[in-house]
């Protein structure tokens, strides 16, 4: 199998993008992982996939959809190439919920401060 360059690295910040995501099922799972790859690895990535908050300084989400499932990851750039994930949630209406944004936008603060 051919190596593929990646032209960013994703990075998990603390655990609480892992908690949701074990929580999945297996072929939200695997449809996230395939997302996540695609991200690492295409050099300009879709809107359908990666796409600004609007109304955020720098916050973006990951958009994995499977079947009738809308998942959300909540993510941020850091030194360029290198997004830090944050956390995730099932979408379930057209509008984001003010609390996880809400949330995200704590958690991108958090890892702010600690770079200082």
């Amino acid at each position: 199998m051919k190596r593929v360059e990646k032209c960013r690295k994703i990075l998990f910040y603390k655990d609480v993008f892992e908690k949701f995501f074990v929580e999945q099922r297996d072929k939200v799972k695997r449809k996230i992982i395939w997302t996540l790859q695609m991200i690492e690895v295409l050099p300009r990535v879709p809107e359908k996939f990666l796409k600004h908050v609007e109304g955020t300084s720098g916050l973006y989400e990951i958009r994995v959809q499977t079947g009738r499932e809308s998942i959300r990851i909540f993510c941020f750039f850091d030194i360029e190439k290198l997004i830090v994930l944050i956390n995730g949630f099932n979408k379930k209406t057209q509008k984001t919920p003010r609390h996880d944004l809400m949330r995200a936008l704590k958690i991108k603060k958090e890892y702010e401060a600690e770079r200082i």
